[in-house]
């Protein structure tokens, strides 16, 4: 019904913001990292919405990008996951930090969210793992990184990544590692690995 809500921000809380647009204040549940990053209140905010119809209530949840969108989606259709645990996983991590624990099986990461326990999170593994790729991971992460060749035509990353998430780093670490390393086409994986392992430290 509402694809996204724009308009002046009114009121912000702990879970919920409000969005004035034409005299009419929108209450919206967004997730802690979203309100870590919205403006003052009295600018101008957009936020992609989700339209939660219940038998007591009608609920918008609202996400800063059409990113967290999906993914919020994505979780909802995970059996023992609604919305209220959707928005506490995605305040506990980020769209491209929960891809990552996914990809990698890190269900100690999901479980860190509140009221998420660890058959839940085995759960979200189980049922996202095929839906999600760590190349597009890596592509939406290096958007505006300094890499000059695209994730999808460098499979290197991608390998030096899942090898960082082998040695015991956390996908998250790992991925903002290989993220600050500059790849040529000529770089191998090995150098990729050490530059890597050197951010780290």
């Amino acid at each position: 019904m509402f694809s996204y809500i724009r308009g002046e921000l009114a009121e912000v809380g702990l879970d919920r913001i409000v969005i004035d647009v034409g005299g009419i204040g929108y209450t919206v549940y967004v997730p802690g990292q979203a309100i870590e990053a919205l403006p003052e209140p009295g600018r101008e905010v957009k936020v992609h919405t989700y339209l939660h119809l219940r038998e007591d209530a009608v609920v918008l949840y609202g996400f800063l990008s059409k990113d967290d969108l999906e993914i919020f989606k994505m979780l909802i259709g995970v059996s023992g996951i609604g919305p209220k645990g959707a928005v506490a996983i995605l305040s506990a991590l980020s769209a491209d930090e929960l891809r990552f624990a996914v990809l990698s099986g890190d269900a100690k990461a999901i479980a860190k969210a509140p009221g998420v326990g660890a058959k839940t999170a085995q759960r979200a593994i189980l049922e996202l793992k095929d839906k999600l790729s760590l190349e597009d991971a890596l592509e939406k992460q290096l958007e505006h990184g300094s890499s000059s060749v695209p994730p999808s035509k460098n499979p290197v990353k991608n390998e030096a990544v899942m090898a960082l998430t082998a040695l015991g780093y956390s996908s998250s670490e790992s991925l903002k590692a290989v993220s600050k390393v500059e790849i040529t086409p000529e770089t191998d994986v090995e150098e990729v690995l050490r530059q890597a392992l050197k951010n780290m430290i």
